[in-house]
């Protein structure tokens, strides 16, 4: 399975992610880490990414490949994480064949009802369970 971890500014939802994922079910993937800019992607490699890259080209060519792509929710978006998401960003991740697990953040400007005010160690918690699942059910 590959696993696309997108984030930006300073990468903290992904390497939360990217760490949670290696100590719970990182044997049957590859998680590539793509950050909108060179802080994101050097904390996510740090945390224990496969691999990494920076910028609108590695999120648009590796997007085409990704089975699963987590981020938070404001990657969809063309604008969001304070303008770090590009046009082309935001639809290569939309437009993927990969499954999205995106983690609501309310800061992004989206407001995703029915969560409530979880802890962001709570929503990765979950999304690390839900590709877990994924992950042995193949």
């Amino acid at each position: 399975m590959r696993i696309m971890v997108v984030d930006g500014q300073g990468g903290r939802i992904g390497s939360m992610f990217i760490e949670k994922w290696q100590k719970k079910g990182g044997d049957c993937s590859e998680v590539i880490a793509i950050g909108t800019n060179s802080v994101a992607t050097a904390s996510m490699l740090k945390a224990g990414a496969s691999a990494g890259a920076t910028g609108e080209n590695p999120v648009v060519v590796n997007a085409k490949d990704a089975d699963v792509i987590v981020g938070p929710i404001g990657i969809i978006a063309t604008d969001s994480l304070l303008g770090e998401v590009t046009e082309r960003m935001a639809a290569a991740v939309s437009g993927s064949r990969a499954k999205k697990i995106l983690i609501p953040m309310n800061n992004c400007d989206f407001i995703v009802m029915g969560i409530g005010e979880q802890k962001l160690t709570y929503l990765v918690d979950e999304a690390v369970e839900r590709i877990e699942k994924m992950c042995y059910n193949c």
